[in-house]
């Protein structure tokens, strides 16, 4: 049983929600923050380029972690994303801003990881694996709730929204109130891990599978503004399927533990990217808003059933003294994913083909990992010699 309250299990989610935060809070002011900020050519860089920073700063934020403990980190990260994330008011021009995005995206990746290390020394088994499935809960509310707040204070003024990030300040504050620095010792917990890392996914393998569930998933989020705006919707309407994607993606993250009690980790992987696909049939096809809102469901769930589980494997797969390292890997695999679809934009031959390249992506690592679990049915009785990362 854990002995972390529930105001200190809800201060790590609260931390958990900036993650998504970092991107999104720009979003609905893009044009008007980006014109203030002297960098209109590169609007979209805004949005993009922390996912960036996470990836190129992952590294350094693990060592941190396995280094000064993540309860030491988490603190400072929390400071500097606070300021690095407000202080782009008083900067202009590409070169300034932009390099501020990309150290707060490093930022970032220091807050995801250490917050994750600390959920994962206070929790153990299913209720470890139920807190990491409200974490990805707490990252896809935290999306709604910041795109809904940006795009309010935005249409204020532009500055306005920036003000937001210094609300990791008031969640620092929580995190010393509410998370005692001292987290008790599972030494039950260590045994049930080399359990673990003896079955299923390697940890590279986890990463691929990571960064290729974010590809896909961002794919829809990148492409679907677009396909909306060339059938007829507004603006409007299409910030409301977004919101919708992500809510039905908490609703899936809240039933997967639940599901994983009656599957193996890798099939419920591979039921997330059969979601996938049929969520970019459905995209692809849509030519009214029941079948766009019947793809948005299913890319919920393959959201909701792939990244929770996929970040628990991390934790699982991990021994102690290197998990701030792996899980700053597995935050490199999926900003690493977020960043690659800003690319998606040039693919030739239109959104169509982009929703159908998604599709066949989803289609391919679905039937991988099937033929992955049957060969470890058959090679079930062998020994395991795996050791942990």
């Amino acid at each position: 049983m854990t002995r972390l309250s529930k105001l200190g299990s809800f201060s790590l989610l609260c931390i958990a929600s900036l993650t998504i935060m970092v991107g999104a809070l720009v979003a609905p002011g893009l044009l008007s923050i980006s014109n203030a900020l002297g960098i209109n050519e590169y609007a979209v860089w805004l949005v993009t380029f922390p996912a960036l920073g996470a990836v190129l700063f992952a590294p350094i934020a693990g060592k941190s972690i396995d280094k000064f403990g993540a309860y030491r980190a988490l603190i400072v990260g929390l400071i500097l994303y606070g300021a690095m994330g407000f202080a782009v008011y008083w900067l202009n021009g590409p070169w300034f801003v932009l390099s501020n995005r990309i150290l707060l995206g490093g930022i970032t990746a220091v807050v995801m990881a250490s917050s994750t290390v600390l959920i994962s020394q206070w929790y153990t088994g299913n209720e470890r694996l139920s807190m990491i499935a409200k974490q990805g809960m707490a990252i896809e509310l935290g999306g709604v709730l910041f795109l809904f707040l940006g795009g309010t204070l935005a249409s204020i003024n532009w500055a306005y929204p920036l003000s937001l990030y210094l609300i990791a300040w008031l969640f620092l504050l929580m995190l010393l109130l509410f998370v005692p620095r001292k987290h008790p010792s599972l030494t039950v917990e260590a045994e049930c891990d080399n359990n673990q890392t003896q079955q299923g996914l390697s940890l590279h393998q986890v990463y691929l599978f990571a960064t290729m569930a974010m590809v896909i998933f961002f794919t829809a989020i990148v492409v679907l503004p677009k396909s909306m705006v060339q059938q007829g919707y507004n603006e409007a309407q299409v910030g409301n399927l977004l919101a919708f994607i992500s809510l039905v993606a908490v609703v899936a993250a809240y039933f997967m533990p639940k599901v994983a009690k009656h599957m193996s980790a890798t099939y419920l992987l591979a039921v997330a990217f059969v979601a996938y696909a049929l969520a970019h049939v459905g995209f692809a096809n849509a030519n009214g808003m029941p079948i766009l809102l019947i793809g948005a469901v299913f890319a919920g769930i393959g959201f909701g059933f792939s990244i929770p589980l996929l970040n628990h494997m991390t934790v699982e797969k991990s021994a102690a003294n290197v998990r701030g390292k792996n899980l700053s890997y597995f935050t490199m695999a999926v900003f690493g994913g977020q960043f690659i679809t800003s690319f998606v934009e040039f693919i030739p031959g239109g959104t169509t083909v982009s929703f159908s390249a998604a599709m066949l992506l989803a289609s391919i690592m679905a039937v991988i990992l099937v033929a992955m679990q049957l060969s470890d049915n058959k090679s079930f009785s062998k020994p395991a010699t795996e050791k942990k990362s």
